[in-house]
């Protein structure tokens, strides 16, 4: 959906692909014909907008095949459909059993990471509205945490420089300029935006920023202004919400212990790498908790638990709040649709509704549907 500032300037508003999950590009024309169509209806909106996952593989394809590229472009518009923004954290395999810490790998380290996001930008200079000139990709904060060594971190500042190098040649031959965000997480070599100014003060700002995630915020207790004072510029907001156990409530977070992803936890004293290992006595439960797990937006979590939703709020509204946005591109990300405790939810349903939600939001920020 697209959306018009009060300062005049359009607004997109999408939701993450991440959420299916189709690997190759025949499950990704069903997921856009299924789940996407459907969503898009429910809306009753003429232009539904997609932050597209691409795996490796699907990637790959595309670049292989530049017929397979016009083929998606055409469908996108004729399902009334739009890419302005892709999700590049996940490399492949988000939907195995057990992702957990893999899902960053390779790291920025790697130049399969540099390969393979200069890649998602070909694509999405290629699949951009003819009226859109600027597209944004969201990408892994550096690395996680542990094996980093001045080696890593000098690879890694070659990557970047990298990266951009070859993003403003894309904007050369193209027109179209694609920007790169990295997304602080929980863990990770970039925690936190603060972290994020020092590590990324002396990149090249055209091309590369930041995506912030609103629940990684939220468990990292970071102030909702945190992004806007980092000096950096904000690419992308992934809006999204996190899992909260006020103190004595902890027991009640096991039905969110899962086996797929990696849900980091945090108290005011302390930090875990999982909701296992927090719920084994690795927090103390009298303080609250904040877990990464992405939960919908528009709905709170059984009682006791609560969600971050009023953090995103106060997110909003720093962002997009003010005379002129600070982003332009903001990404519902709930990707744990199918791991949510309980009976098997209506996914397409669900994604309309936060959609709905944000849409209110950002409506009464003064924001209003083009």
């Amino acid at each position: 959906m697209r959306l018009r500032h009060p300062d005049g300037s359009t607004v997109h508003l999408s939701y993450c692909t991440n959420v299916h999950p189709a690997e190759d590009l025949p499950g990704i024309h069903g997921q856009l014909s299924g789940v996407a169509a459907q969503v898009r209806q429910l809306l009753g909106t003429e232009r539904l907008g997609l932050g597209l996952w691409l795996s490796q593989h699907a990637a790959a394809d595309l670049l292989a095949r530049p017929g397979e590229l016009v083929r998606l472009r055409e469908r996108l518009t004729a399902l009334g459909l739009e890419v302005v923004t892709l999700n590049g954290f996940p490399y492949r395999g988000f939907h195995d059993e057990i992702v957990k810490y893999r899902v960053y790998t390779p790291d920025w380290a790697d130049a399969e990471r540099l390969r393979y996001t200069l890649g998602l930008a070909e694509i999405l200079a290629a699949l951009l509205p003819d009226d859109v000139a600027e597209g944004t990709i969201s990408t892994l904060p550096l690395a996680w945490r542990t094996g980093w060594t001045r080696e890593k971190a000098t690879a890694v500042m070659a990557n970047l420089e990298a990266v951009a190098q070859g993003l403003r040649a894309l904007a050369l031959r193209t027109g179209k300029v694609i920007r790169l965000g990295f997304e602080p997480e929980p863990g990770c070599i970039i925690e936190t935006t603060p972290q994020a100014a020092g590590l990324l003060s002396d990149v090249d700002h055209d091309y590369l920023g930041l995506c912030l995630d609103a629940c990684h915020m939220a468990v990292g207790f970071e102030e909702p202004g945190a992004g806007a004072g980092s000096g950096l510029p904000i690419v992308k907001l992934q809006a999204s919400c996190a899992l909260e156990a006020p103190p004595g409530t902890q027991r009640a977070l096991a039905a969110f212990d899962e086996a797929r992803f990696l849900h980091q936890t945090r108290s005011a004293s302390g930090f875990a790498d999982d909701l296992g290992e927090a719920l084994a006595g690795g927090l103390p439960t009298e303080e609250s908790w904040r877990v990464h797990f992405h939960v919908p937006l528009h709905a709170a979590p059984p009682p006791p638990l609560t969600s971050s939703a009023p953090y995103l709020r106060g997110l909003l509204h720093e962002l997009l709040g003010g005379v002129a946005p600070l982003t332009r591109h903001v990404e519902v990300e709930t990707y744990t649709w199918n791991v949510l405790p309980g009976a098997p939810p209506d996914i397409a349903a669900g994604i309309a509704a936060e959609l709905d939600w944000m849409r209110g939001q950002l409506a009464s920020l003064g924001l209003k549907e083009l």
